[in-house]
């Protein structure tokens, strides 16, 4: 769309948590901001807005504090950088750490910054007044967390605050021939893809499988996704798991693997499953319905905004094993149903939530922001 973009992050990420095709790539053109660096952190330290930073320090914990200070060097060296490349405007994609970041590198070096609210508050950390009170706009992937955000720090809210979700790339995310529901006799093929930790559910969604089983379905599950651990985490845990459920040779984990892998499976699957415990939105979800597979979810957060039960999907209580093992058996004999879910799933993707929309967003912002 014509934007030229340099991307910043903290520190690179673990070995094996992720695999994209362009991973590598991505990481080598990414400036690393955390270094060890005493110079930089006493210099940092010396330029510190402590007069404007004593009501935040005041009411926010102990911990609000410590991010300071660990984000201090952080900013100095982007604001460094921004300055030798001509940069003026900052988007934090977070509003944890990076927002800390560069809202220092406002009050200190005068770089403007907007920044995106992904989930709960309660999972970014203290300080959100001070962090979303000097941003020129900010967004808020959902309706419900638009609500939280006002709230929790109302005054302290940007003067422009958007709501868009991410969104996927629906022409990338997509299907070549249509999508066929199960055939009498085969297995019914089930995919999940998300991070490995207990709130995305995987362990329930195994549970369930157990229980199809149990009523003579054949039923399949292949897992994407790493801990952040990066494979010492909890895979651990799910793998016993699915050997204390007998399902070794019906439940696979994946491990990290690539958009292109994540596609494929989608495309041969009957059903995509997410079980989270609660999920700010979904772009998993987002994924499974672009490509027009049939997308069970859990009524939990925000993914009500994307999943109509019945409509283009199916929602499920989280942390419920049984209900989901209902709603899947009930859609595997219900082709129909399945013909239209897949059907309408795509067209809710590609007319509320492709991505082009959330880049869109982004440009309006520094657009209407810069006049």
């Amino acid at each position: 769309m014509g934007v030229n973009v340099t991307l910043f992050s903290t520190v690179s990420p673990p070995a094996g948590l992720i695999s994209h095709s362009w991973s590598e790539a991505a990481m080598a053109r990414t400036t690393y901001l955390v270094d060890t660096s005493p110079v930089n952190a006493a210099l940092a330290l010396m330029r510190c807005p402590w007069g404007a930073l004593r009501r935040d320090l005041g009411r926010e914990p102990r911990e609000f504090l410590k991010d300071i200070l660990l984000s201090l060097p952080a900013a100095r060296r982007l604001a460094r950088a921004c300055r030798r490349a001509g940069i003026t405007h900052i988007h934090a994609h977070s509003a944890r750490r990076a927002a800390t970041i560069c809202a220092l590198a406002k009050l200190i070096w005068g770089l403007e910054y907007s920044l995106t609210l992904h989930g709960p508050m309660s999972d970014y950390g203290p300080g959100q007044g001070f962090k979303w009170r000097h941003a020129r706009f900010g967004t808020v992937i959902t309706q419900k967390l638009r609500r939280e955000l006002e709230a929790t720090i109302g005054p302290d809210l940007p003067e422009r605050l958007f709501v868009q979700p991410m969104g996927v790339d629906p022409d990338e995310m997509s299907r070549e021939t249509p999508y066929q529901p199960p055939m009498a006799g085969e297995p019914l093929r089930l995919f999940s893809c998300g991070r490995l930790n207990i709130v995305k559910g995987h362990q329930d969604l195994m549970e369930a499988v157990k229980r199809l089983r149990d009523r003579g379905i054949d039923a399949k599950l292949d897992i994407a996704g790493q801990d952040d651990a990066g494979g010492s985490g909890y895979y651990s845990t799910l793998c016993q798991t699915r050997d204390r459920l007998g399902l070794q040779d019906h439940v696979t984990l994946l491990g990290a693997i690539d958009a292109a892998a994540v596609r494929q499976k989608l495309l041969e699957a009957h059903i995509f499953v997410l079980a989270s415990w609660h999920e700010p939105l979904g772009v998993a979800y987002m994924e499974a319905m672009s490509c027009a597979v049939p997308t069970i979810g859990t009524d939990a957060g925000g993914v009500p905004e994307l999943i109509r039960d019945g409509e283009n999907g199916c929602l499920v209580p989280p942390q419920d094993p049984e209900a989901l093992a209902t709603a899947i058996a009930s859609l595997a004999a219900n082709p129909q149903k399945l013909i239209a879910l897949s059907a309408a799933g795509r067209d809710t993707i590609v007319q509320s939530f492709s991505s082009r929309r959330g880049a869109e967003t982004l440009i309006n912002g520094f657009t209407a922001t810069a006049l």
